[in-house]
């Protein structure tokens, strides 16, 4: 019996001493307490303040880009079939909507070249649907199946890239996911706690960090009336006006000139595999980039054969750079023209993390003041206080001596919980402390179980002893089992439910373990420590 104790004991003093210290850590002073604690406890956009937004994911970019690229692949199919044809576009659609109507159109294939057409097509783009318009027409457009994955995959990708993004600039503990609203369609969810800047988090967010390099055909051209009537009004196969991205602060937007570019690139920002912001031999703020092997070798062709000719480096359709080529360009580069350090590790940070598959719309945006944090915060300690009060107050009356047990019980499982949720790196809502709040009720009517089941045996005239052991034995299986239902709910909670709603859930199943813990394991050994300090215990005082 000692020894099992002195082992109950010493598993007890451990799990306590862990759970303070990882709320508290090991503070030198009470200043440092507090500080240790408000690191340690990481509280949500409810409770400290920061930033809300909603984004839509423009999955109709996506759609039409898988259209380019289908085109261009086309293209090369039908050259190397000898296949020829007048013509080879798609539509422009520029609503989510109109996302399930982009079409490609292939015009003027000729009679005898019909059959070759229809094969390279059923063999090289097996997920495109082909149809006749007429005899030398045709139109392909996605299948059903496919536009519904791409589109899943646009969203999937546009998360990613936006968490990759937030997580580089060293925000803690942001909440990035799929908005949970019945309506919301291809949204995404961002809440940024603690956030001192919106607006540059907003722009990095925001910025597509589409990277192009490619050769520059002509230019350039003071404005696009200009760039048009040079080659008759039409722009030459294969090739699309871009404008120089103005001077920083120049107020002369319009003013800036355009250039005649491929418009397939030679290299793309999916080719890097890595960014750094630097500066160069002038100590102007620049951001250098490598490329990966495959497309390194590639740019070194490229370049090697167009010495002298001229390169262009696009970001998000805006022309930053345009450089002669004078030798071989093989793994790296430099984008210069920046405005300082912040735009050059800023476009660094986007360009590792990637560019977004589509563009994204802000359909809500708020700013949640540390105020409103500090008032919420200062509630729910008041209410959480009264509330521990007056039970430990109907304990201690109705329980006496037992009921000072639990309570010692009650506080011991907060404890618990507030340390996992530290050490997991959880944060800490508004609807979480509803959780610890209703925790903090079933460790009550846990040991209101016990405590009655004690009594009843007691009644029926067993021992002290018989009575305890018999007690906990029959209120734990209710106990286990009212515990487990309330997980299998939470887990539903958690699976289909949003942040707030995931936050409610686990700090209450966090609980519930530590009540199972406290309730049935300290309280028994409580009540065990008793006996065997009084072996002829007639009375308890429950």
């Amino acid at each position: 019996m000692k020894r099992s104790l002195q082992n109950r004991a010493i598993i007890i003093a451990a799990v306590t001493l862990l759970a303070i210290y990882g709320i508290i850590g090991l503070p030198k002073s009470p200043a440092e307490l507090f500080a240790n604690m408000q690191h340690n406890i990481r509280l949500g956009l409810d409770l400290k303040g920061g930033s809300h937004l909603v984004l839509q994911v423009q999955v109709q970019d996506a759609v039409k880009s898988e259209a380019d690229q289908a085109i261009q692949r086309l293209r090369e199919d039908l050259a190397k079939q000898n296949i020829k044809y007048a013509s080879i576009d798609r539509n422009d659609p520029t609503t989510i909507a109109g996302a399930d109507d982009v079409v490609i159109t292939v015009k003027g294939i000729e009679l005898n070249d019909a059959g070759n057409f229809r094969d390279v097509v059923g063999r090289n783009f097996p997920t495109w649907d082909m149809k006749s318009v007429s005899s030398s027409d045709y139109a392909l457009q996605l299948k059903r199946t496919e536009l519904i994955a791409l589109k899943a995959d646009t969203v999937e990708r546009s998360l990613r890239t936006i968490e990759q993004r937030v997580n580089g600039l060293g925000l803690s503990e942001p909440i990035i996911q799929q908005h949970g609203r019945a309506d919301a369609e291809y949204e995404i969810l961002v809440q940024l706690p603690g956030v001192d800047d919106p607006a540059r988090v907003k722009k990095i967010i925001g910025t597509a960090a589409v990277l192009e390099i490619t050769d520059v055909k002509d230019g350039p051209f003071p404005t696009r009336q200009q760039a048009l009537a040079q080659h008759g009004g039409l722009l030459p196969l294969g090739t699309k006006l871009v404008q120089e991205r103005p001077s920083s602060g120049s107020g002369r937007e319009n003013a800036a000139p355009f250039y005649l570019v491929s418009r397939v690139p030679v290299v793309t920002g999916r080719d890097l595999r890595n960014a750094r912001s630097s500066r160069d031999e002038f100590g102007r703020w620049e951001t250098s980039f490598t490329l990966t092997q495959d497309s390194a070798a590639r740019f070194g062709r490229f370049t090697e054969a167009n010495i002298n000719n001229r390169l262009a480096v696009i970001l998000d359709n805006q022309i930053v750079n345009v450089a002669t080529i004078q030798s071989r360009i093989d793994d790296s580069g430099r984008i210069t023209g920046l405005s300082g350090e912040q735009e050059a590790s800023d476009l660094s940070l986007v360009l590792r993390a990637g560019s977004l598959p589509a563009g994204i719309v802000y359909l809500e945006e708020r700013t949640v003041g540390p105020s409103l944090g500090a008032d919420s915060i200062r509630s729910g300690i008041v209410a959480a206080l009264a509330g521990l009060a007056m039970v430990v107050l109907a304990m201690v009356v109705y329980y006496k001596r037992a009921g000072v047990s639990a309570t010692v019980v009650l506080l011991l499982n907060a404890v618990i919980l507030m340390a996992i949720l530290a050490y997991f790196g959880a944060v800490l809502t508004l609807p979480g402390i509803a959780g610890v709040i209703l925790t903090i009720g079933m460790a009550v009517d846990s040991n209101v179980l016990i405590f009655e089941r004690i009594r009843e045996e007691i009644r029926e005239g067993k021992s002290i002893s018989a009575a305890i052991d018999i007690g906990f034995k029959k209120a734990f299986i209710t106990i286990l089992d009212t515990h487990v239902t309330t997980v299998i709910s939470c887990a539903f909670l958690f699976m289909f439910g949003t942040g707030p709603v995931k936050g409610f859930a686990i700090s209450l199943v966090i609980g519930l373990v530590a009540n199972l813990f406290t309730a049935v394991y300290v309280s028994r050994w409580m009540f065990d420590l008793r006996l065997f300090r009084n072996r002829d215990l007639a009375t308890l005082s429950i």
